[in-house]
């Protein structure tokens, strides 16, 4: 017979005695039995008592170990017990005469060893590695993960809530695609054997979310994982979660409006509040390390174009440059503001990296960054007013990007235009280009009706909403290197 239980049977956690008890004066029992399991976190002996800390997914709670009530075996069997073991223990509620909520245990169980010793005697992880690589530790003994976690649920509640009262439906696409398609990003490559084709996991569901559009659907969305074959860092992660959305006989700029509602809704839910506080450590305004601002979502959300945000930001017009195609006093500018060029670069590419590096980080925000280069957004339609430019915006808080806004493309030839100059950007050399979905235009021809779409990266919003460095500190197994 295994010395691992099979199963413990527990009529009460921690928090609702902790609740139901709350009253109860020092030195008073209940006469009320419980049965509790969970993780030791400490055990201290004095004499003939012994007490320890016992730990539910719900809080701590102290038990009270007596060897006139366990009798000297049971009791040197409790105390021989380790920081880090599961155990159950019944007996009955009681407060100590210290005032210590306890259960004065009758009876204990060990249900699993701890077989290693728990860190730093459970003061916490400090190091970072370890915490993200032995994330379970991180989660037992540290707040903020715990409270990611608990942040995450709830934002996904309201994401669900906020647009089924709109009427959207949620659906689910492949995530594995025969064409890597929906974004501009470098995809990751698997092998199907039965059917000897590759397949790429998906960089996201937009082509598969358009065909359904095509369907008749006229509002849906998708709280979805993909992927990216590139590089981490303190916002990259090649594993993320995105809530992408669809809605038609839109424009972006209804989008723009339902995505700063969703925000606040994601937000309230969150923390309570539609106050944040964001570091804006080091950005280019000029802000000393860990300034910190308070930023509140219940304002308005600004509205600027990317060339007068580049314009605030540097002092730079680039307007005229770009209108006239001069390339040259595009490279011109770059170099001065410190971004690399790449000769491979057209000019499309080289305005996003210009704002990239020099204004992005400084749109504390929440800011609505409206039109784009066609050359990087091959998905979205042409702008109104502005050459060259499509009707999309990025929402970005506390320097980040959180959600591109489009008004879609639906124009099947011009999407086939679109595909082609992608297509001759990847022969060039640029791994990031998208490739050309003959299905999806092939749908595309039946007639997609306008929309507006977005997709939302839940990672990074999470982290900017709980004030945390990083998006590893809201993903619960982030990708790591291997340890040597």
């Amino acid at each position: 017979m295994s010395s691992y239980p099979y199963r413990y049977e527990r009529t009460a956690f921690v928090a609702d005695l902790q609740e139901r008890f709350e009253a109860l004066e020092p030195g008073a029992e209940t006469g009320m039995e419980v049965r509790v399991a969970g993780r030791l976190m400490t055990i201290r002996k004095q004499g003939k008592v012994a007490f320890a800390d016992l730990l539910d997914t719900t809080g701590r709670m102290q038990l009270f170990a007596q060897q006139a009530v366990l009798g000297d075996s049971a009791m040197e069997a409790f105390a021989s017990l380790g920081v880090g073991d599961i155990v159950g223990a019944s007996g009955e509620v009681m407060r100590t005469r210290r005032g210590e909520l306890s259960v004065r245990v009758s009876e204990v169980t060990l249900l699993a060893e701890c077989l290693r010793s728990m860190p730093e005697k459970w003061h916490g992880i400090t190091d970072v590695e370890s915490r993200y690589r032995q994330r379970y530790l991180d989660l037992l003994l540290n707040e903020d993960p715990r409270r990611a976690l608990d942040a995450r649920a709830r934002a996904n509640g309201a994401i669900r809530g906020f647009l089924e009262a709109r009427g959207f439906v949620e659906v689910e696409t492949p995530i594995l695609h025969p064409i890597a398609g929906g974004a501009v990003a470098r995809p990751f490559v698997t092998h199907h054997n039965a059917l000897d084709i590759d397949l790429y996991l998906r960089v996201a569901p937009e082509l598969y979310l358009k065909r359904l559009l095509i369907a008749g659907f006229d509002r849906i969305y998708e709280l979805n994982r993909s992927f990216r074959n590139e590089g981490i860092s303190p916002r990259h992660n090649p594993e993320y979660t995105m809530l992408e959305a669809y809605e038609a006989y839109v424009d972006y700029e209804d989008t723009m409006s339902l995505v700063e509602d969703l925000v606040r809704a994601i937000a309230q839910a969150v923390n309570g509040s539609l106050e944040i506080t964001i570091n804006q450590g080091g950005t280019p305004t000029g802000s000393a390390v860990g300034e910190e601002r308070i930023v509140d979502l219940s304002q308005r959300f600004e509205r600027i174009t990317l060339f007068e945000a580049i314009a605030n930001a540097t002092g730079r017009d680039l307007l005229p440059a770009w209108s006239d195609e001069d390339r040259g006093a595009l490279e011109a500018n770059a170099e001065d503001l410190g971004v690399g060029v790449d000769p491979k670069w057209g000019p499309g590419k080289l305005l996003l990296e210009i704002f990239e590096a020099s204004t992005e980080k400084s749109l504390i925000g929440p800011v609505f960054v409206a039109g784009f280069p066609k050359e990087v957004s091959p998905l979205a339609k042409d702008h109104r007013s502005i050459p060259g430019f499509t009707e999309h915006a990025d929402l970005i808080i506390g320097g980040i990007e959180m959600a591109p806004c489009y008004s879609e493309l639906n124009d099947p030839e011009e999407q086939r235009r679109r595909f082609e100059q992608q297509a001759a950007a990847r022969a060039a050399g640029d791994e990031e280009a998208s490739l050309s979905d003959e299905d999806f235009l092939e749908a595309l021809a039946y007639g997609m009706p306008p929309a507006g779409g977005f997709g939302l990266g839940i990672d990074r919003l999470l982290a900017v909403l709980l004030g945390l460095p990083s998006l590893r500190d809201v993903i619960l197994f982030p990708t790591m290197k291997p340890e040597q």
